[in-house]
């Protein structure tokens, strides 16, 4: 009986898993675009004003869905790392 509760719980987690890949793969295609956008643009890479808000605004929506504020700011802030990175690329690469 416990197998079957704790194989119900790990269905239910494969599928968020899942459902946060497709959500993440989506993000990153958008923000791909951003990062040639700024690159031909002649924007820089990094928008300090726009990531703080960002992340304020998601500690905010976390402590309302009782998540850890902290653990949601270090989630954003590693997605952010990896978009600017990317967007440094795009800049290299005269927007390519």
């Amino acid at each position: 009986m416990a197998d079957d509760v704790l194989t119900g719980y790990r269905e239910s987690i494969d599928n968020i898993d899942a459902a946060l890949v497709f959500l993440l793969a989506e993000r990153f295609k958008v923000t791909q675009a951003v990062g040639r956008y700024k690159a031909t643009s002649g924007l820089p890479p990094a928008d300090p004003g726009r990531e703080a808000a960002q992340i304020e605004r998601l500690r905010t929506l976390a402590r309302s869905a009782n998540l850890d504020p902290d653990f949601s700011e270090k989630f954003l802030r590693f997605i952010i790392d990896e978009v600017i990175r990317h967007h440094e690329r795009h800049r290299e690469d005269g927007g390519a």
